[in-house]
């Protein structure tokens, strides 16, 4: 399916541009009227990006150092006939192999002998087709665009390309967007193949997406969404039997924004509910809520805020999931949390945002907790545990960035299921210590 869906795409590139250019007084004289003209006013999607990743983590007995580079070469077109095309190819190069990529488990097979005692750096060797679309704007105000691609939604929350990872999560489908009225985007998808980090592509299945956003102010907005994930085996089962039976439905409202108070000063907010239930076939157990609720000020290059996530949890049974979510933003950037166990998950966390002399700093501090009760050593917990994540970004130009980032997180109750606290178990989220260096040029 992977592959005819490639050859259809490639045929109606081949096809669009064979179709003739119709005169129209409302194209501008900047607009292109052959193929090489449309190719050559295009734009890049090409960056080049090298990154080095420490991580400690107790239970491994050793301390994985991923030496890592991306290669992102594509380009778009300009659109000739109202469409253009879009191509990109990734390359991850790793440059040692001191850390476990989680290749072989991915793919079913057992950590190899000597990749044990290495934390998860989960940035694996891969080459391949990053994206590749075409995007028609023949209607006023909208883009239809058929073909792999990236999504971004909202905060990323439900839906993303998960970019901080060296191999991004792409769709294979369609999706259209308006915003032929004043001040409303509308957002429709429809998606039936996925890859994603770990470079394991699903095509079984499909996501359906529909989102709305209402900006009432040029910083405020109001948002209602609608997600159907029925793509078996895509590796968020906590609290379910089988990968087979995890398609579930979500539905939410979101309003948020930076309301200006003077010249000076913002105020800072987030509210936002979901509900998830079992879909198409999935566990009877696929039953919990989200929400968030959390507020601050800014002023000038500064901001900060306290907020509150809950993850909620079925009676023990489910915990809620959001498999297509850029998950390392959630939870603490150490990546202890990208499915959320079977009890759930409340986060109450600080946020401070700033710059100093064009330097953006970004400093976390996470307090977690399960919305039900785990079993430990000792009778029941609640606290995982505390994440302090601490980041520097420094722009060079348009083309030079870089970023230095340090997450670590210290587990409080031990949390063991059956196990026992002195034994490395797979539900336990373990003290981890993650230190990473970033150098990237975009053309």
């Amino acid at each position: 399916m992977k592959h005819n869906f490639n050859i259809y795409l490639l045929t109606a590139i081949a096809a669009m541009y064979a179709l003739p250019v119709l005169a129209d007084d409302t194209i501008k004289a900047a607009s292109p009227t052959t193929l090489m003209e449309a190719i050559s006013m295009g734009k890049p999607m090409t960056n080049f990006r090298l990154r080095y990743e420490n991580v400690d983590q107790d239970g491994k007995a050793e301390h994985s150092n991923a030496w890592t580079m991306r290669s992102l070469i594509g380009w778009q077109t300009k659109p000739l006939n109202n469409f253009s095309v879009a191509a990109q190819l990734i390359n991850v190069t790793q440059f040692n192999h001191d850390f476990y990529d989680n290749t072989n488990t991915t793919f079913g097979s057992a950590t190899p002998a000597n990749k044990v005692a290495y934390p998860l750096v989960v940035d694996p060797d891969y080459t391949g087709v990053n994206q590749l679309f075409i995007e028609w704007t023949g209607l006023p105000a909208t883009k239809v665009r058929l073909g792999r691609q990236s999504v971004k939604l909202d905060n990323v929350r439900f839906v993303g390309n998960v970019e901080f990872r060296q191999i991004m999560q792409v769709f294979d489908g369609i999706a259209v967007e308006n915003k032929s009225v004043p001040n409303v985007e509308l957002y429709a998808a429809h998606f039936e193949g996925l890859r994603r980090i770990t470079s394991e592509y699903f095509s079984k299945g499909s996501v359906e997406i529909a989102h709305a956003t209402w900006k009432y102010s040029p910083t405020e907005n109001l948002t209602g969404y609608g997600y159907l994930q029925d793509m078996a085996k895509n590796g968020f089962t906590a609290g379910l039997t089988s990968p087979s039976d995890n398609s579930t439905q979500t539905f939410g409202l979101r309003a948020d924004g930076a309301h200006k108070v003077n010249d000076s000063w913002k105020a800072l907010y987030t509210a936002e509910y979901a509900k998830q239930d079992n879909y198409h076939g999935g566990n009877s157990a696929i039953d919990a809520h989200y929400w968030r609720l959390g507020g601050g000020a800014g002023f000038g290059n500064w901001s900060a805020r306290l907020d509150r996530e809950t993850l909620s949890s079925n009676n023990s049974l489910y915990g809620f999931q959001t498999p297509l979510a850029t998950g390392h933003l959630f939870q603490g950037l150490g990546d202890s949390f990208l499915t959320t166990p079977k009890q759930g998950i409340e986060d109450t966390f600080i946020t401070l945002n700033g710059k100093v002399l064009d330097v953006q700093l970004s400093a976390e501090y996470h307090w977690l907790d399960s919305n039900k009760n785990f079993a430990t050593t000792v009778g029941t917990g609640k606290h995982y545990g505390k994440e302090l994540d601490l980041v520097a970004g420094y722009s060079y130009g348009k083309n030079w960035s870089g970023k230095v980032e340090y997450f670590s997180f210290k587990e409080a109750d031990c949390y063991v299921g059956t196990s026992t606290c002195i034994n490395t178990n797979a539900s336990r989220k373990r003290d981890k210590d993650n230190f990473l260096v970033t150098l990237m040029y975009t053309f």
